[in-house]
């Protein structure tokens, strides 16, 4: 499925076929310019409600469009002095559309993701705004927040251990700590890939409906969505932690393999590294453990336990799969012969090896939850994305 279409340079060389098309809407926002600079302050921000109610009475954000757009313009005009360029209002309505606005840098790409943001946030399903780090989801929280706090729209900012949301103060709107939640209950809410796609992790670990943060996925905006979607689009978050199983269980069975005996207690596949126990090393070891059936619920566990102990034993070699340097199994790459550090064998084999040269046992690490990020953005109803590098990537943003 291609969640993300590509229009031409927008800002350069552009597709002026796609950009003669928005002209028009171009024209339209323009003609409202005049009616929106004659409301006050109070007026422009009960522009809002006024959407709602008609999105309420049937009619559709794209027929919006044009007079929310212009709201959009005027506010920005008001709060930080800037005025929407007609070239900017393009963007806008490309990423309102669920494509890719290829923007140079200092094109204004954080002001103009504020129109598709606000237009899209009337549906009060919240919009979700893609930065590359924490420090630009704080700042952009807080800047453009200014512009949506003339129209009544909430402003969340999601960091690394902690939420934000965009409030009211003395000396004006600045960005106050909250509950997780609350900064997702914001119309708008900023934040990393990261901090998004982990909290969509924890929320299906999460045992109860009230432990959930991430109510929706309707529209998202990524800032330089290629970085994020094609550089990293494979890249797994993983939400791990120590296994339960007891280290002290791969010291007792690394004690038990030296004594049992291959052909007679178990059989090796060479090929596939894989050890099978056979009847007489199967009551060996009930003997040894003093149970009646090793494959009993019960004692099923131990099952794994000694083979990969055998593995460990018999298959895997010191100095050739392994090196054991400061107390610590490295793992040789069969094929370069380089030490791979920090990576280990999984399903307790790595553990069963530390038992074997007597080194410290290291709990297994588990992975409760994980997706691609590409997997986490496909799960967005619309998704829309500003590059400065699209257009010699189209083919690569049509696969994902």
């Amino acid at each position: 499925m291609a969640i993300l279409k590509k229009i031409g340079n927008l800002f350069g060389n552009s597709d002026e076929k796609a950009v003669s098309k928005l002209q028009p809407i171009v024209e339209e926002i323009n003609s409202w310019e005049s009616n929106t600079e004659a409301l006050s302050d109070q007026e422009l921000r009960s522009k809002t409600v006024q959407f709602r109610d008609r999105l309420g009475d049937g009619e559709t954000v794209d027929d919006l469009l044009p007079e929310a757009f212009a709201v959009v313009r005027e506010a920005a005009k008001r709060a930080l002095g800037q005025r929407h360029y007609d070239v900017q209002l393009i963007g806008g309505i490309v990423l309102h559309q669920g494509k890719i606005a290829e923007m140079r840098t200092g094109e204004g790409k954080t002001l103009v993701a504020t129109l598709p943001a606000y237009l899209n946030s009337l549906t009060s399903e919240g919009v979700h705004i893609v930065t590359v780090n924490d420090y630009l989801a704080k700042r952009d929280a807080e800047w453009m927040g200014a512009v949506y706090s003339k129209l009544g729209i909430s402003v969340g900012a999601l960091q690394n251990n902690s939420a934000l949301i965009l409030q009211e103060s003395r000396s004006g709107y600045k960005l106050t700590e909250v509950e997780r939640i609350e900064a997702y209950n914001a119309d708008i809410t900023y934040g990393t890939n990261n901090e998004f796609g982990f909290d969509f992790l924890r929320d299906n670990m999460a045992d109860t409906g009230d432990r959930r943060v991430q109510d929706s996925r309707k529209f998202a905006i990524v800032d330089e969505v290629d970085n994020i979607l094609i550089d990293e689009a494979r890249t797994p978050l993983i939400i791990s932690g120590p296994s339960q199983q007891n280290p002290n269980e791969y010291i007792k069975f690394a004690r038990i393999a030296p004594g049992l005996r291959e052909d007679e207690d178990y059989t090796i596949d060479e090929k596939l590294r894989a050890v099978s126990l056979s009847v007489a090393g199967i009551e060996k070891i009930e003997k040894l453990l003093k149970v009646d059936n090793l494959y009993d619920v019960d004692n099923f566990g131990q099952v794994h336990f000694v083979e990969n102990a055998v593995r460990a034993q018999i298959l895997y070699q010191r100095d050739r799969e392994y090196v054991v340097r400061n107390g610590e199994v490295i793992i040789v790459d069969e094929f370069t012969g380089r030490l791979m550090e920090g990576r280990r064998y999984s399903d307790g084999l790595h553990q069963a090896i530390e038992a074997k040269e007597k080194v410290s046992v290291q709990r297994e690490s588990v992975t409760y939850a994980t997706i691609t990020l590409q997997n986490y953005f496909r799960l967005y109803t619309k998704l829309s994305g500003m590059t400065g590098t699209a257009s010699t990537e189209a083919e690569e943003f049509w696969k994902i």
